[in-house]
């Protein structure tokens, strides 16, 4: 699957030289999440238990810990103490989410580019805020994208994004506002041009990558973009 996602080379190309992975508690992948050396890694809550079955060293574990094991709260309880730098305890009753906590940290430390893993399935209301959380991303001039297994979420925003002709799988697309206008599509099954989109139809739905080079244009609001990968 790690290739797959590899396989669109514009969704993980990055205009900056780091990126900051987010590791949540949902579903998470069945590989190594793909972690170079200067990125940025943060286990958020649930997810230090993906981080320490693949031997990832996160170098941040924040959240309320509700959703983790007795003992991984011992042991985080003892990174507290001993790595306090790296370790950041949440209360329980707050306003952001653990993963909203986790990107406001992150772009406070410069970070513009984020794969978030394990930030879908289980609790719908779990993967709907972390799709406002990419608008979040958005509005702050970053970019993000939720992945998982089967399938990698992401905003298109006033821009133009193409696709290499090796990206494959089924391309979904859906209005996040009441009008989204000026919406080409090309190189794909089922164009469109100049189309609009809205908010309670949902035409964009199971386009088809043809083995041809890719572009979707957004002249002016923003569409969630939903690449299964499977």
């Amino acid at each position: 699957m790690q290739s797959a996602i590899g396989a669109v080379s514009m969704n993980l190309k990055s205009t900056t030289k780091q990126n900051c992975f987010l590791v949540g508690a949902g579903e998470l992948p069945s590989y190594m999440i793909p972690v170079s050396e200067g990125d940025y890694l943060i286990a958020v809550d649930g997810g230090y238990d993906y981080c320490r079955k693949w031997n990832l060293l996160p170098d941040l574990v924040l959240g309320d810990f509700d959703s983790v094991s007795s003992a991984l709260k011992e042991e985080i309880a003892k990174m507290q103490e001993e790595m306090p730098d790296k370790t950041k305890v949440l209360p329980v009753m707050k306003d952001d989410t653990d993963m909203l906590a986790a990107l406001r940290i992150a772009l406070a430390r410069g970070y513009r580019s984020f794969r978030i893993y394990g930030g879908m399935g289980g609790r719908t209301d779990h993967t709907i805020a972390n799709i406002q959380c990419l608008q979040f991303l958005k509005n702050q001039g970053a970019e993000g994208y939720l992945i998982s297994d089967r399938e990698m979420l992401f905003l298109i925003r006033n821009e133009s994004i193409k696709f290499e002709p090796k990206s494959f799988g089924i391309f979904s697309l859906f209005a996040l506002q009441k009008q989204v206008t000026g919406v080409t599509i090309r190189g794909m099954k089922y164009p469109l041009n100049q189309a609009e989109l809205t908010d309670d139809y949902p035409i964009g739905i199971s386009n088809e990558f043809i083995g041809e080079e890719a572009e979707v244009t957004v002249e002016e609001g923003t569409l969630l973009a939903v690449m299964q990968l499977m």
